[in-house]
């Protein structure tokens, strides 16, 4: 069988990470399994006691999903700046006793938006929409990317602001790292990029952005994957917005990260990203 892998959350019928895992393990040649288990929501335990049972049944590492991030985050005994910034773990590693926790969200992200679509943010003006934990999570690898300025917007701005200030204190950024509210947006100008942090596409959303927010020559990502046109990037598409993208870049990207951190090896992704791929329109 093979080093062993899974991924939990609760529901997990939708999960394409056996997919991916299973994916990469033929590519790299690796002897390893990975399957999808499902988390208990109750009792408050129960997510911790899937956990150690797969540690006990000689388990390496897991992904981790809704709802269980957080719980990741509480019960590991070392963690990642990133994940510590964003205060959820998406990926653990299990070696001599201890549960090592990591957050690939955002470097994902990152590498899909750079290297996938060849949008590098150095330079750029670049706006998030929300301040939950997928902004949390990007925050710190999109800092890295340099941008000139990197806006982060929330319907409540002193989230936003509490966000901003946690990042700003251990860091300095090359340019403007800055909070504000959706009704401050009008007056900002067009940004290069911007993303779509908040869970609107979920349930069919659009969140309060005007559309003098986005550049013809720029680019909108949206987070959420497998939706089509959503109405974020319907917006951007009706401002003129040609570069669109959703978010099945970063699922895999995010992916290949956890595996190199798991396995030390890299896997090609371009090949299965254009697998999953959905076309938007």
């Amino acid at each position: 069988m093979g080093d062993r892998y899974a991924v939990i959350g609760n529901p997990i019928g939708h999960t394409k990470s056996p997919l991916i895992h299973g994916f990469f393990a033929q590519e790299t040649g690796q002897d390893m399994s990975y399957k999808a288990i499902e988390g208990p929501v109750e009792p408050a335990s129960g997510f911790s006691d899937s956990v150690r049972s797969f540690i006990a049944a000689g388990g390496r590492g897991m992904n981790v999903t809704a709802p269980f991030k957080l719980e990741a985050f509480a019960m590991s005994d070392e963690r990642s700046e990133r994940a510590e910034l964003s205060g959820a773990v998406n990926a653990m590693k299990f070696e001599n006793g201890r549960i090592i926790a990591e957050n690939f969200d955002g470097v994902g992200l990152v590498r899909d938006i750079e290297v996938n679509l060849h949008q590098p943010m150095a330079g750029k003006r670049v706006l998030i929409l929300g301040a939950g934990g997928a902004a949390r999570g990007a925050l710190l690898p999109f800092v890295a990317a340099r941008p000139a300025e990197l806006v982060v917007t929330n319907r409540h701005v002193d989230k936003a602001r509490a966000l901003v200030e946690q990042v700003a204190r251990p860091l300095t950024a090359a340019g403007s790292l800055i909070a504000c509210g959706y009704a401050d947006l009008e007056a900002m100008g067009r940004f290069d990029l911007v993303i779509n942090a908040t869970s609107a596409s979920l349930t069919g959303q659009l969140p309060p952005v005007p559309p003098s927010v986005f550049s013809a020559s720029g680019s909108a990502y949206e987070l959420a994957y497998g939706k089509g046109l959503t109405p974020f990037l319907r917006l951007a598409r009706n401002a003129g917005v040609q570069g669109i993208a959703d978010g099945v870049g970063m699922l895999v990207e995010q992916a290949a990260e956890a595996f190199a951190w798991w396995r030390g090896i890299r896997p090609e992704t371009r090949t299965l990203i254009d697998r999953l791929t959905v076309p938007l329109d």
